[in-house]
Formats: structure tokens, sequence, C-alpha cells
């Protein structure tokens, strides 16, 4: 589900509408990958009902009703607006029809009747279950049998800046990171987890991973250079007790939109990161 986090998803000092504009960003800037995941998928037949665990705004929705045209998605997440934002892009793109949204958090004993899908979706949104090893066994027994559960996670959160930059405190990014570890740790102790184990527990048939390498450079998009101000924003958040006076005024430089320092200036941003996929089908 979507929670509070860093990234998608599925907020530290940033508020809904921050958080619903980075997993924007991110289902934009990630498109060709994630398209990528959806078509890798080893499934025998197109899917006639999907549900999507912890949907955020919809980056694996519309991806998934864009790779399998007879489908239906049922959304479901924590957070209202995060639905109605999905609800106002299913209208647009004349989608309606095909998605049922459901506000639910499936940490919860009782969960809402989302019938019996054929495939179940979880991007980002795994690692932030209080018990994940419970949600897999109700997702198990939910899905047809047959079924595949998709868990797509990410390896870390994305870096935008070369190692050398900023050039008055280079390495910043890195700091910035390794000052919000402890947030990770307390709050998200699943986050990096190897999850075929916990799947093959649950009664699941692994029928494969797949590690997508993501390195988009930022001349491919602007796009790429609001995602880095709106990542780096929330990562502020989180690290400015941690950070040294010096990291943050260097901080604080990138994030002001009107100075020459800004990141949306930098010609030398790029998207790094990693995103893992496991298959497991209800055999």
């Amino acid at each position: 589900m979507t929670r509070t986090h860093l990234h998608t998803g599925h907020d530290h000092k940033q508020g809904a509408g921050g958080q619903e504009e980075i997993l924007d960003l991110d289902a934009e800037v990630l498109a060709e990958h994630l398209a990528a995941i959806t078509e890798w998928l080893p499934l025998t037949a197109g899917p006639r009902h999907i549900v999507d665990v912890g949907c955020g705004t919809g980056a694996g929705t519309f991806a998934l009703l864009e790779r399998f045209p007879e489908a239906h998605v049922t959304a479901v997440d924590t957070a209202p607006g995060h639905l109605q934002r999905l609800q106002e892009k299913a209208c647009a793109r004349d989608m309606s029809d095909r998605v049922h949204v459901v506000q639910a958090d499936l940490d919860d004993a009782d969960w809402p009747d989302l019938g019996t899908p054929d495939l179940v979706w979880a991007s980002a949104s795994m690692h932030h279950m209080a018990d994940p090893e419970r949600v897999i066994r109700n997702v198990h027994d939910l899905l047809a049998p047959g079924g595949l559960f998709a868990v797509v996670e990410l390896a870390g959160f994305p870096r935008f800046l070369p190692a050398g930059a900023p050039e008055d405190r280079p390495g910043l990014e890195e700091r910035c990171h390794a000052a919000t570890g402890h947030l990770h740790a307390e709050h998200m102790p699943h986050r990096g987890a190897d999850w075929g184990p916990m799947l093959t527990g649950a009664g699941f048939a692994l029928d494969g991973t797949r590690t997508i390498t993501v390195h988009i450079e930022g001349s491919r998009s602007e796009a790429i250079g609001r995602y880095a101000l709106s990542a780096l924003r929330r990562i502020r958040g989180a690290a400015v007790q941690a950070l040294s006076p010096e990291d943050l005024a260097a901080l604080d430089r990138l994030l002001d939109t009107g100075s020459p320092h800004s990141i949306l200036r930098r010609g030398d941003l790029a998207v790094r990161t990693e995103r893992t996929v496991w298959a497991a089908r209800r055999t």
C-alpha cells in the first residue's frame, strides 16, 4: 500500500500532493522500463481481472491496461487522494469502465472483496506492509488457480547527480541517502528483501525473477529534472536533522528553482536505479 515513505510506492514533510507528484513523475520517466516488466510477465494468456495492490496514482494500473486490452483492474490503495487522481486519469484516457478503485489497508485483518483475479500486481508496495508474509498468503488465496502474483521492487532510491556533484560539495547525494538510511531501517524493515523465499513459503511456485537496470540521461526528457527536484525535496525533509550545515546549504541551493545552482539548470542529470520483479504462480 502507499504509505509514509520516500519514493513512490506508493510523506516526509511534503504532504500528499508532493507524494502524488513524484508518483506521477516516476510513472512518466520510467514508463519504458515498466512496459518492459509487463511484457516479461510469464503469462500463458492475457488476464481478464487484475488487482493492483498499493496502486498509488496508477503507474502500474495503466501500464497493465495498455498491455492487456481485454483486462479490467481493481486498484487498491490507502490514500483517497491517490485513488481520486487515478480515477481522473482513467476518465481522461477513456478507461473509466475498466478501472474500479478500492480504498483499503491490506494490513487490516478483514480484506475487502477483490474478486478472483488472474493477476495480482504489487509495485513498490510490499515493503510497506507491516506483515508482508500474511499479505502474501492472502494474495495466494485470492488468486484464481494458475494465477500470477508479480512483486516489483526498487533496489534503492534513484540517483540523479554524478558523483562529483555539486561542485562545492561532491558526493552530497550519497550523504543524503546515508542520512535517511536509519528511517528506511526503522520504518521499512522489508525494503531490499528477497521476496522469493516468502513467496514459495506461502505456497507459490516461483516462475522467475528479472532485474532491469535503469539509466536514463536527463537529455531524454525535461521531466527528469522535475523528478530529481521532487525526489530531493522529499529526501531533504527526512534528512534535515542528520545533514551537516554545509551539506544542507548545498542541498538548498540545488532545490532553489530561482538559483543559478538549481538542479533544474544542470545538464548532467540521469536517473539511475534498478527494479526487480518476482513472478509467482498459484499452482
